[in-house]
């Protein structure tokens, strides 16, 4: 809803789409999005009652001639191809990556398999089940000091955990284990926490200003301090050596171009001692005020207005059709 309100300011002649968790859709104002208060907080409650009862229908029934999604959707359905794949089969152009690629990075395992032997990576493991858990925390724990153990395919940092050797595994393995869903388990890359956004502004991709994300000792950049500055203070540009500087953007554009991303992305980036390691890529990273990508867009004087409609225009294009389409923001 924050990257809703942030694009619903900046565009004219935009139609914005709700879709509730339940699946409904609803036709929604923009000053009723943009008034919201405490978006990373509180759910958004839609005043006019839903027009479509799922995405499905509403795709199948669009009340826009030749229509163009611009997608603010994070995490889950939005982000991990689904969305992607309803839109592709019906023809309809739409912003950011397509269906393969916005799978293939959400699934972290499976984006570390495509990026493998262009950027430098952490060992890991997946564990589906308990007796995978345990047994990957043991393994990993045998050759490293620490671990970290995250979703295999989820976002905004949720159910992110740390663990050393000294620490009670079997907590933090019922904790994991209680979220019944598969996870990785990587090697800690002790080193300076970047952040590098890549953009296509019609000549190809190309990698923006770094950004390096300091955080208090004994916190995460996790959920708190992603979006509500718990712990953490973001640089931009990072205050780090070119070589590193070099090093973090080329990471970045590896990862975009292996994963197959189109539009924008943003790459998660450790900058240890011996050279810059790939953590994940986010296929649709947050249009807020705040966010990291619009904080970078800033730094290489592209306007954030500029951004969306060259977004736009190459969705168009990828579809084959004529600039000039009225746009429907989806959130």
């Amino acid at each position: 809803m924050a990257s809703a309100q942030n694009v619903l300011r900046t565009l004219d002649r935009v139609l914005a789409w709700y879709w509730a968790p339940e699946g409904s859709v609803h036709d929604v104002r923009a000053s009723d999005v943009i008034e919201q208060q405490r978006p990373f907080e509180l759910d958004f409650v839609p005043v006019r009652p839903a027009i479509f009862p799922d995405l499905e229908q509403a795709l199948d029934t669009l009340p826009v001639e030749e229509p163009l999604f611009l997608l603010a959707l994070h995490g889950g359905e939005g982000e991990d191809g689904t969305v992607q794949a309803m839109l592709e089969k019906r023809g309809i152009p739409f912003t950011g990556s397509g269906s393969a690629a916005s799978a293939a990075a959400f699934d972290k395992d499976r984006a570390k398999e495509l990026v493998r032997g262009r950027v430098r990576m952490a060992e890991s493991r997946v564990a589906r089940n308990a007796d995978e858990i345990r047994a990957a925390i043991d393994d990993l724990l045998s050759r490293y000091e620490r671990i970290v153990l995250k979703p295999l395919a989820a976002g905004s940092s949720r159910g992110l955990f740390f663990l050393g050797r000294e620490d009670d595994r079997e907590a933090v393995a019922r904790q994991v284990i209680e979220r019944k869903m598969p996870y990785i388990l990587e090697q800690f890359i002790a080193g300076r926490e970047l952040t590098v956004g890549v953009i296509d502004h019609g000549d190809g991709p190309f990698a923006l200003p770094v950004i390096e994300i300091e955080v208090d000792t004994n916190r995460a950049f996790d959920y708190a301090g992603k979006y509500l500055g718990a712990g953490t203070r973001e640089i931009c540009p990072a205050q780090i050596p070119d070589a590193v500087t070099a090093d973090a953007q080329q990471t970045a554009l590896a990862a975009h171009e292996a994963l197959g991303c189109e539009g924008y992305s943003r790459s998660d980036l450790i900058a240890a001692e011996d050279g810059v390691y790939f953590l994940e890529t986010n296929t649709l990273p947050g249009l807020t005020t705040s966010s990291l990508v619009p904080q970078e867009l800033r730094e290489a004087g592209i306007g954030f207005r500029e951004f969306l409609e060259k977004q736009m225009e190459l969705a168009a294009a990828r579809a084959s059709r004529h600039d000039g389409k009225r746009a429907t923001i989806m959130a």
